[in-house]
This record gives C-alpha cells, sequence and structure tokens, in this order.
C-alpha cells in the first residue's frame, strides 16, 4: 500500500493507523498547491478530488475520504484492536465519532484557515468550534479514549484535529479531559514514529 500525505494534515490519522497497524506501506508526500507528488506524479490523476489522504492498493485501486480509510485499514488488521468489529455494538459509536470529527471539528478548523474568510467569520467558526469541543470533552470524560480504554483510529483522527489548534489560536486550557486525551494519544509509540515520518518533532 502506499499513502498519499501532507505533513501535518488529516492524513496523519491514516499514518499513524498504519504504523499501529504494523502494514506493510510506504508513503508520498504530496504538495496540494501544486498536486504534484514527491516523485514527480501528477496527484490528480491518483486522486482527482485533489486532497489528501489517498491510499492506493497492491492492485492499484485507490481509495479516498479519511474516514473510509481509517476503517478499511483498521479492517485489514483486526488483530491490532484499533476498531470494534462491525458486529460489536461498538461499532456504530466509533462511526458515529469518524462522522463527528469529519463534520463538526475537522472542516470548521479548516475553515480557519481559509484566507478569504473575514475576521467575523473565523470568529462564528471558533464559538461554534468551542462548544464542539467542550461536548467532546464531556464525552471522553475519564476516557481514557474516546470508546474505552484502548486507543483507536477515532482517537487518531481526534488527535490529528487538536494538533492544529494552536495555529488557530485555541488552546484546550478549558476541556481538561480532551487536553489529557491529547496528551495521552501523542505519546503512543505509533504516533511518535509518524510524528517523526511526517518530520513534525
Amino acid at each position: 500500500m502506499k499513502l498519499y500525505y501532507k505533513a501535518g494534515a488529516c492524513s496523519l490519522a491514516a499514518h499513524i493507523t498504519l504504523i499501529a497497524a504494523g502494514l506493510e506501506f510506504s508513503a508520498e508526500a504530496v504538495d496540494l498547491k501544486t498536486k504534484v507528488t514527491e516523485g514527480g506524479d501528477d496527484f490528480l490523476k491518483i486522486n482527482p478530488k485533489g486532497y489528501v489522504p489517498a491510499l492506493k492498493g497492491d492492485d492499484g485501486t485507490v481509495l479516498t475520504e479519511g474516514g473510509a480509510i481509517l476503517l478499511y485499514l483498521a479492517a485489514q488488521a483486526p488483530q491490532a484492536g484499533l476498531a470494534p468489529l462491525p458486529a460489536d455494538p461498538l461499532y456504530p459509536r466509533l462511526v458515529e465519532w469518524l462522522v463527528f470529527i469529519a463534520t463538526e471539528l475537522h472542516k470548521g478548523c479548516v475553515g480557519l484557515f481559509n484566507p478569504a474568510y473575514p475576521p467575523e467569520a473565523k470568529e462564528a467558526i471558533k464559538a461554534q468550534l468551542q462548544r464542539r469541543f467542550a461536548y467532546t470533552d464531556q464525552a471522553i470524560g475519564a476516557g481514557p479514549y474516546l470508546l474505552g480504554a484502548r486507543a483507536g483510529v477515532a482517537d487518531f483522527y481526534l488527535f490529528t484535529v487538536l494538533s492544529w489548534l494552536p495555529r488557530v489560536g485555541i488552546t484546550l486550557t478549558e476541556w481538561p479531559a480532551l487536553a489529557a486525551h491529547y496528551d495521552r494519544v501523542r505519546a503512543l509509540p505509533a504516533v511518535q514514529a509518524a510524528l517523526r515520518a511526517e518530520k513534525l518533532i
């Protein structure tokens, strides 16, 4: 498998998952402005949507969208315990978290990076994000992870989104459970390995 990524972007969650799952893969960075991969390929021919992550299978097929990739990778290595099995009552909760993180947290944060958004629009986004983070903080509670005692793909995705917050002027000070979750996930060996691989530490 090959993961197409941009350092520190949402593709970081898939990078962490690949390492945590113990799957064999290669990774190739993408310049999202020029749409050219590190190897000189036209990224739009790999993923016409033009954004990361994209995962190319050994058979040449390409899977896109972070949530779909995370579920797929977890299913390739069930022994790693990164996601409950579909028959498990916790599985719908996993999907619920992935959709929530993607639509309510990830997309909101992306808006704060957009230079075309006026200041008042960004303040409205921040206010909404603060409500969403407050909910997440309460939902995590004592945790230690989103689905209980074991870290999984939803935790990797949440960690990735939280890692962007200092760049958009949001701190986790008022959400202690969320801050503890971030620190806990960051300390995991697979997370450290992915951060090093993307030259983020």
